[in-house]
């Protein structure tokens, strides 16, 4: 079976799995959304939408409202890979959030997290 692109999968599938990760190491759902909101720009409602809606998880960072100016100071590695190194606009902002709640997940101070 091959592989499936993490833009086509849906939203909440992804999202699913980020809570997860954060949850096992004694996060919360809503510090996941907290830092959600701050890098896209979505509320709360467009979260929940996104994944009721089975919305892919290409076409909910397509469509951010706006991504937060502070994201370009998100660096390191996530996944083997370089954040400042990624080329690809969309993959870049993927990979913003997967970073986000990796530092969630190792018991960072969410405002700390958000760059501000």
């Amino acid at each position: 079976m091959p592989r499936q692109q993490i833009y086509d999968m849906p939203f909440g599938k992804v999202y699913d799995c980020l809570v997860a990760k954060a949850e096992r190491k004694g996060r919360t759902r809503d510090e996941v959304d907290e830092l959600t909101r701050w890098l896209t720009g979505y509320d709360s409602d467009d979260i929940v939408a996104a994944y009721i809606d089975n919305t892919t998880y290409g076409d909910f960072f397509r469509k951010i409202p706006k991504l937060n100016p502070n994201a370009e100071l998100i660096k390191g590695s996530i996944c083997g890979v370089k954040i400042e190194e990624i080329e690809d606009p969309l993959m870049k902002q993927i990979r913003y959030l997967d970073k986000l709640v990796d530092e969630l997940a190792r018991g960072k101070d969410v405002e700390k997290i958000k760059r501000g």
